[in-house]
């Protein structure tokens, strides 16, 4: 009886120690990759488009190290911190190339799971916006619209995944958020393209009384 329980003691610690070790290594690439993914964002806004797909690559590695090695453990793989970092990963990756004008990858084209990808798709519009609002900086433009139609286009997907939050992991909440972010983008768009109309009719109608009073 005691040589059942020695072994049985051995068994549990190999086992606990080996998932524990697995789990500490997962907590440092998740972090990893959360920093990666939120630089590479960041480089993206400031228009470093090679620095940002560098990262992008190495957030990419990161994110199918954890699939792989996680595959033993898949309550460490479908964790939250695990999955919302790969979540972070898919935000860098659309924000990328949709801002590029790029076609979007799917979930099986980043290898992750469909519930994180909608998630970090969600996020993207946060993204569009601010990129919007420095275009919008400079005055109206096609490409502010064109970020715009995208927005409605990640939403109108969004709100037709009407699942409960165990199935989509707080993704409704996040599409509520959306929905607000693109009804300010769209007021602001308008008011930017008023205001541009506005400033051509006061430079036409300026253009025509200085020629008629030369003439």
């Amino acid at each position: 009886m005691d040589s059942d329980f020695t072994t049985l003691s051995d068994q549990c610690h190999q086992v606990l120690e080996a998932c524990h070790k697995a789990r500490e290594e997962a907590l440092e690439q998740t972090r990893l990759l959360t920093r990666r993914s939120a630089n590479a964002i960041r480089a993206v806004h400031r228009q470093e488009y090679d620095l940002a797909l560098t990262l992008i690559e190495d957030a990419r590695a990161i994110s199918d190290g954890l699939k792989t090695n996680l595959e033993p453990y898949p309550e460490l793989y479908y964790s939250g911190y695990t999955q919302d970092s790969i979540k972070e990963y898919v935000e860098a990756r659309l924000t990328y190339d949709l801002i590029k004008g790029n076609s979007m990858p799917l979930p099986d084209e980043l290898n992750v799971e469909i519930s994180t990808y909608l998630r970090g798709m969600s996020e993207v519009i946060g993204e569009l916006r601010r990129k919007c609002m420095d275009i919008l900086r400079q005055g109206y433009s096609q490409e502010a619209e064109r970020l715009l139609d995208l927005m409605d286009d990640i939403y109108a997907l969004l709100v037709t995944v009407d699942y409960p939050d165990a199935v989509t992991h707080g993704l409704r909440r996040q599409t509520d958020l959306a929905r607000g972010i693109i009804e300010r983008t769209r007021a602001d768009l308008t008011l930017s393209l008023r205001e541009e109309r506005l400033q051509n009719a006061i430079v036409s109608l300026e253009t025509r009384l200085d020629e008629n009073g030369k003439g």
